[in-house]
């Protein structure tokens, strides 16, 4: 779709879920034209995109398997034909919990996958050109258990925390480019996921905030990260978590 030159374009990977499509609206808000990224489900990320345009906004839809290299890179060669992306916001992720005693091969590999090699495979294409305008941002969403742990987590905490390491290290190879690279480390957000794994009476034992996290919370976190204003914010993993650590 056309888009005027002097708008900056976003992505969010995993834009179609409570926590992404929250992320898309608040980025929308704030003038970017936000690609709404989707696994396999084109629908749900067109919704995301009718509400935007709804409000006044401008958005698009694209799916595709950030686990997939091959698919993301030809996703993504059409997308940068219409020039640079310059705010990406790595937001895709699965669970499949288990004990690490109990857990399968492919529970493992494709928790990582969708994490960490989907990091890499939408991160890498974007940012030769992102650098050839001198900014850009890049935050990638993590999860407190990266950080504390979580029982039944490991394949989903390795993944998120190696998306610590990873950004660390992008920022500081891309900062004189004009470019930030950070991490929002979420603790429990409301949403279908957290509404199955934790019911009301624990959250109240685990959060010190004694609730859930909303969306627009950590929508609004990454969007400041997302700003001219956070230019000098690089290279951090910031909780959001109710005070949980």
């Amino acid at each position: 779709m056309s888009v005027p030159p002097t708008t900056r374009r976003a992505l969010v990977t995993g834009g179609s879920g409570d926590l992404g499509g929250a992320i898309c609206t608040q980025l929308a808000a704030d003038g970017l034209h936000v690609i709404v990224h989707a696994n396999t489900n084109l629908a749900r990320a067109g919704e995301v995109v009718a509400a935007i345009h709804h409000e006044g906004g401008s958005a698009e839809a694209v799916a595709f398997d950030v686990a997939d290299g091959e698919a993301t890179r030809a996703a993504l060669e059409g997308l940068l034909a219409d020039g640079p992306i310059q705010v990406l916001v790595n937001n895709a992720g699965v669970h499949d919990d288990a004990p690490l005693a109990g857990m399968s091969d492919a529970q493992w590999k494709r928790v990582v996958d969708v994490s960490l090699h989907g990091f890499f495979h939408v991160t890498q294409p974007l940012l030769l050109p992102m650098a050839r305008t001198r900014w850009g941002r890049i935050v990638s969403v993590s999860s407190v258990a990266a950080v504390l742990g979580n029982r039944g987590q490991s394949n989903y905490a390795a993944a998120k925390a190696g998306l610590h390491g990873a950004s660390m290290s992008l920022a500081r190879e891309m900062a004189s480019r004009g470019i930030s690279v950070n991490v929002v480390a979420p603790g429990v957000v409301e949403g279908r996921m957290a509404g199955d794994a934790f019911p009301p009476e624990v959250i109240k034992q685990m959060v010190p905030a004694g609730r859930a996290g909303r969306p627009a919370e950590v929508a609004a976190l990454v969007a400041f990260l997302c700003s001219d204003a956070a230019g000098y914010i690089n290279g951090q993993v910031i909780g959001i978590n109710g005070g949980m650590g």
